[in-house]
């Protein structure tokens, strides 16, 4: 399959994603450890780190379970966001992604 914009697999294309809203993610790994990430298109994110095309990091700790998203305004507050995540100790983490999602949109994936 591939994209009508590009020609290139889907999970590679990013055209078209100018407009779109940006988030920052935690990803609970096979390895038990988190990692943290930022993206305009999440679903398209968690199915790259699963067929491996995704950062490194998660290549060698399947299986991942995404634990976390939070919107931002644009990309670069997201890497802001990002940033100050990463800089948070582990159980501060756990703690974010075990906060109730707003607007009553389900529960936490922790």
């Amino acid at each position: 399959m591939k994209c009508s914009g590009c020609g290139d697999s889907p999970l590679r294309c990013d055209k078209g994603t100018k407009n779109k809203k940006w988030f920052v993610y935690i990803i609970h790994c096979g390895d038990t450890t988190l990692y943290t990430g930022i993206s305009n298109n999440v679903p398209k994110r968690i199915a790259q780190h699963r067929a491996g095309i995704g950062a490194r990091y998660t290549h060698g700790r399947l299986p991942i379970r995404l634990v976390y998203k939070e919107p931002c305004i644009d990309k670069s507050s997201a890497l802001k966001r990002e940033y100050a995540i990463k800089r948070l100790a582990r159980e501060e983490k756990i703690k974010l992604a075990k906060k109730p999602l707003p607007h009553g949109k389900g529960k936490h994936n922790f």
